[in-house]
């Protein structure tokens, strides 16, 4: 018998996946069933609601876009690389065959006026993102580290939504060269 966790995991899995492809609101419970093979009552068990569900992807998928970014941060050790390695990602990212935008801008546009949770674990995430790439401004000794930040976060989420729109991972190399631009302006020139 599954524990309680794992049964969890595999709703949230099948979530995930319906989710991201297809959007929420195209999504029946009965989808998530049959792709989980886990029972009505049970999902309802774990997740009360449709939007506990909604929100619990959008946390879990939180955690994956962090994780992954901060750990192809992690690679290099020079302050400005660190900054242009958020790009790299990004490429690496909406150049695979799985990318369909994000999940946070999708969800919010979905469902962020009507849903206060989803709302909140969008904005959540976006603010941990944007002090993400504060520190990661701080890092390169920018005099004004705040408004680089900003700056930034408005270049990740321009390009992943364009990138969505043209099917193309070319809105992050342009994302990332403002960046550079940016970053030459906020510090000097890089050597």
């Amino acid at each position: 018998m599954d524990s309680e966790a794992t049964t969890e995991a595999r709703i949230l899995s099948a979530a995930d996946a319906l989710f991201y492809e297809h959007g929420v609101q195209a999504v029946g419970m009965d989808r998530i069933r049959d792709a989980s093979g886990v029972s009505l009552k049970k999902i309802y068990k774990c997740f009360p609601s449709k939007g506990a569900l909604v929100e619990a992807y959008l946390r879990r998928r939180d955690r994956w876009a962090r994780t992954a970014l901060e750990e192809r941060v992690a690679r290099h050790t020079d302050p400005q690389e660190r900054v242009l390695a958020v790009f790299d990602w990004l490429y690496d990212w909406v150049d695979g065959p799985d990318f369909h935008g994000c999940a946070f801008i999708n969800a919010f546009g979905e469902l962020g006026a009507d849903s206060e949770a989803v709302a909140d674990a969008v904005r959540d995430h976006k603010t941990a993102v944007r002090t993400y790439l504060k520190d990661l401004a701080h890092e390169t000794g920018a005099t004004e580290p705040d408004w680089l930040a900003a700056q930034l976060a408005v270049l990740l989420d321009g390009a992943m939504s364009n990138a969505s729109i043209t099917d193309s991972p070319a809105p992050a190399q342009h994302a990332r060269s403002a960046a550079l631009t940016l970053l030459n302006g906020a510090t000097g020139p890089a050597t």
